[in-house]
């Protein structure tokens, strides 16, 4: 990847939670809690809560593979989480949480040298996994979710 790349994707993770938030704006607890089409889609409610969960691992994994040599990633069961969780609970502290730790992650995403764009682990699920890695895969989370959440307040 290059410095360009980087940035596109850095500027891409940046306005996830804004999008997020937009997308949670207005909502009542009957749209929150709407059932999805399909059943094995969650609620924007859901939805919101494994967004802080997720950002929330997300920034355990990114510190481990900056600070620990070659660490082991653990993946998750994120439907358990769900279901284990009480992901019907207010959402205001979960966004909250969102906001705050993508904040965390970007500062310390804008203050990498060249060597820390290497680094890498293994992730338990998915094999080698590097801070480029990382990247790729949350830049775009927040706003993937943000859709969802659109589409499962408007359906």
């Amino acid at each position: 990847m290059n410095a360009s790349e980087r940035t596109a994707l850095i500027d891409r993770y940046r306005t996830g939670t804004a999008d997020v938030q937009d997308a949670l704006a207005g909502a009542t607890d009957e749209e929150l809690d709407r059932p999805p089409a399909d059943v094995d889609d969650w609620t924007a409610r859901q939805v919101a809560h494994h967004l802080a969960d997720s950002e929330s691992m997300a920034y355990i994994r990114l510190r481990r593979i900056l600070a620990e040599d070659a660490p082991l990633i653990a993946g998750y069961d994120e439907p358990e989480w769900a279901r284990r969780l009480h992901y019907d609970r207010p959402i205001s502290s979960s966004v909250a949480v969102l906001g705050a730790v993508r904040r965390a992650s970007l500062e310390l995403l804008e203050a990498l040298d060249e060597a820390e764009w290497s680094r890498a682990g293994t992730h338990s699920e998915s094999g080698p996994y590097s801070v480029e890695d990382w990247l790729r895969i949350y830049a775009s989370h927040a706003h993937d979710h943000a859709d969802q959440i659109r589409a499962a307040r408007g359906r």
